[in-house]
């Protein structure tokens, strides 16, 4: 790998498997994205399981995606490793299919439960409940199957840039503000 001396081309600074499978073990939440009827993108953040190499989301079906992602099923998910361990300026887009799936008690059961222990580690009663409260009438499962990669690896950029080696650890830090302004006081939930 050559040094680096601008932003020039980035097609080369590409997120490993293996970085990308601890992306999606480190971040819980992506962004879904799908078209209306009119042509336009749209795309509502959610949490997400990635499981059997595909990314599972789920909310009512009265949600204008529901409709939207069966009649195209064309869409993408965005995931970003700001707000992890991983540090900033990672990111993955797939390119999917979406299959939206009605009432189906076998991906629920392991399903559910998943998304419940990526929200709530470590409290069995919590994860329980979560399920629970997931498990309502009307409630649909989102299935996106990756068909394509576009994928940025900034600290392997940054690495090159530097004229650095690149090895796994390396972190750029977050560069979004963590501390709320003087006057906001935040109490955790």
């Amino acid at each position: 790998m050559g040094e680096k001396v601008d932003y020039t081309d980035v097609s080369d600074v590409s997120v490993s498997q293996e970085k990308r499978e601890r992306l999606y073990a480190a971040q819980t939440e992506c962004c879904v994205n799908w078209t209306n009827r009119n042509g336009w993108p749209v795309g509502v953040l959610h949490r997400f399981v990635w499981h059997e190499e595909k990314f599972w989301v789920t909310c009512m079906e009265q949600r204008k995606r529901v409709p939207a992602l069966k009649a195209r099923p064309q869409s993408s998910i965005v995931i970003s490793s700001e707000g992890t361990w991983l540090g900033g300026d990672i990111t993955t887009t797939a390119k999917t299919l979406a299959t939206v799936h009605e009432n189906n008690p076998e991906i629920k059961e392991w399903f559910y439960p998943m998304l419940a222990a990526r929200l709530r580690a470590g409290d069995a009663a919590a994860n329980a409940e979560f399920s629970r409260r997931l498990d309502t009438a009307g409630r649909v499962i989102i299935e996106l199957d990756p068909q394509e990669w576009i994928t940025y690896d900034g600290t392997l950029l940054e690495a090159q840039l530097r004229g650095r080696e690149h090895h796994p650890h390396l972190i750029k830090p977050s560069r979004n503000v963590t501390d709320p302004p003087e006057g906001w006081e935040m109490e955790a939930l």
